[in-house]
């Protein structure tokens, strides 16, 4: 298959550093491998001055400029208002708090929907809210057999009760890619909010929040190149209508309200590396937007290409078992499972072998109990944006042996 020719993945892979120690990564879906522009922006940050945000020391400005160019830089990624730009621990974290907050508002009798192709971190917080206020939980479901979530599966259950739809972008154990934008107009036309979790979609294609609909995006930057932290974007105005449990010194402005204590500057300095190196994937000029459009396109394409190879290697394997749709939109995610060998197995002797791809639900018990996997799990090989041809190579190879 011919990739695009302005995609060079051998340049992209002089980045990192990890690299050099031989092994194949697929484990990106958990947390992606670090360009050195990444680290060395970290390293930099901790070795320079900094103190809380102000305007009165050095220290004090570096600090608020490296808020505000992170905000800025998650902003020109998803194409969001940096002013409603927030950051947290964790997408988790942030999710639990956007819950809670929410929550305060709901009484018996209002509905929240979700969906089992989700990660629990976009179900448990819902669901654990709504119990707090009363309000009823819908679950939207998957199709067993393709791992798809039919637009209608979601849009049946949404009423003039619900108050919030919570969906994935993209599901991170299978890579399937609900139709979002159908959805959230939908969720829109009864008065509910939507709340996307990207987590898992934003490391892999060009990210719209508007035109998907979502009133809440939520991202990890450690799944795209980044530190480990997480990001949510929302309107600065909706922002504005929730209150938060706070201390009472902090700011009460948006978004610092959702802020609790003080933000990690290193962290956000490679976050904001991290946009920078996926906007240069392909060198060009123009906005940093204009820039993540041209690379993400082209490291798309070079994904979906590695993923193609990836499965077909795989379907020639005799006794393997591949989940989800091939054919529809996805992220370039193959979760599979051996006839005859525990998948946890798979995972260590691939790991033996200097391929790392990892066995088990990756948080998301729901998906895996309605696609047969509980308490077995699979193995989920993530395709990165440093993945080669001769990764995909090693890790068919890797599992003929075993069947061998």
């Amino acid at each position: 298959m011919t990739l695009v020719s302005t995609y060079d993945v051998t340049a992209v892979r002089a980045h990192f550093p990890a690299l050099d120690e031989g092994a194949a990564h697929f484990d990106g879906p958990g947390g992606s491998q670090t360009p050195d522009v990444v680290a060395d922006a970290v390293a930099a940050t901790l070795r320079a001055a900094v103190a809380n945000r102000g305007a009165n020391t050095v220290a004090e400005r570096r600090a608020d400029g490296i808020v505000g160019a992170a905000r800025q830089a998650i902003a020109d990624l998803l194409f969001a208002d940096p002013a409603g730009v927030v950051f947290g621990r964790s997408m988790t974290a942030l999710t639990y708090d956007i819950s809670r907050a929410l929550a305060k508002g709901w009484r018996p009798g209002d509905e929240i929907v979700v969906s089992s192709l989700d990660h629990d971190a976009n179900i448990r917080p819902w669901v654990q809210a709504a119990q707090a206020a009363g309000a009823t939980v819908r679950w939207a479901e998957l199709d067993p057999v393709t791992a798809e979530l039919p637009v209608a599966a979601v849009t049946e259950l949404v009423s003039e009760r619900t108050r919030l739809v919570a969906v994935t972008g993209a599901a991170n154990l299978v890579g399937t890619r609900p139709d979002v934008a159908a959805i959230a107009a939908h969720a829109h036309a009864t008065g509910a909010l939507v709340y996307v979790d990207g987590v898992h979609l934003t490391p892999h294609a060009l990210v719209d929040m508007r035109a998907l609909g979502a009133d809440f995006y939520a991202c990890s930057p450690y799944k795209f190149l980044g530190p480990h932290l997480g990001a949510l974007a929302a309107a600065p105005a909706l922002l504005a209508t929730l209150q938060p449990d706070r201390l009472l010194p902090m700011p009460d402005t948006v978004p610092e309200r959702f802020e609790l204590g003080t933000l990690p500057y290193e962290l956000l300095a490679g976050t904001t590396a991290a946009v920078d190196f996926l906007a240069d994937l392909v060198p060009g000029n123009g906005s940093r937007r204009e820039r993540l459009t041209v690379s993400l396109t082209a490291m798309e394409e070079h994904e979906n290409a590695m993923r193609l190879r990836l499965e077909s290697g795989l379907a020639g394997i005799d006794g393997v078992r591949l989940y989800g749709s091939p054919d529809r939109a996805r992220t370039p995610t193959v979760l599979f499972a051996l006839d005859g060998v525990p998948s946890a197995e798979v995972y260590r002797r691939l790991g033996e072998a200097g391929v790392n791809a990892p066995a088990g639900m990756f948080y998301a018990p729901e998906c895996a109990r309605r696609l047969g996997l509980a308490g077995v799990g699979a193995v989920r090989a993530g395709i990165a944006p440093y993945t080669s041809e001769s990764d995909v190579d090693r890790l068919v190879a890797g599992v003929a042996a075993l069947r061998a």
